[in-house]
């Protein structure tokens, strides 16, 4: 017989430095998860990724058990580690933090190509264009 699903929870958690502390451990105990459990099946997973912001799904199903799917990172974080920014601008019309080439728009579109809703990289490379305007970032080209 299959399990029934009883939660989905999304969080997100450095990859490779998952610990039981906050803000992990009070939603995963609500849940009623083995902490212990998804904090090193989650650190051995995401350890090419280390320090790195990794969304997480997680299934909670009504024997205790779960499973999770590890996502790519969030674009604006995508786009700060490419400029080497630590935050986007305050004042994304007047003040600018850097620029993107074309090229490294692409990349950065088909590193999130998996998450995204997007039919083509083109318009993929739409998406991320439009975050990095509302962070205040360029785009040459």
């Amino acid at each position: 017989m299959a399990k029934k699903l009883l939660k989905q929870i999304k969080v997100q958690a450095k990859g490779g430095k998952a610990t039981p502390a906050p803000p992990l451990g009070p939603v995963l105990g609500q849940a009623g998860i083995n902490i212990g459990e998804f904090v090193n099946q989650f650190n051995e997973q995401t350890r090419e990724r280390m320090g790195q912001i990794v969304p997480v799904i997680i299934n909670v199903y009504d024997d205790r058990s779960f499973d999770f799917v590890v996502k790519v990172s969030p674009m604006s974080r995508l786009v700060l580690q490419k400029l080497g920014k630590d935050k986007g601008s305050s004042k994304n019309r007047t003040s600018f933090i850097g620029t993107l080439t074309k090229a490294q728009v692409r990349e950065i579109a088909e590193e999130k190509m998996p998450d995204l809703n997007a039919a083509s990289i083109e318009a993929a490379m739409k998406i991320v264009e439009g975050t990095c305007f509302t962070m205040g970032v360029k785009v040459e080209g």
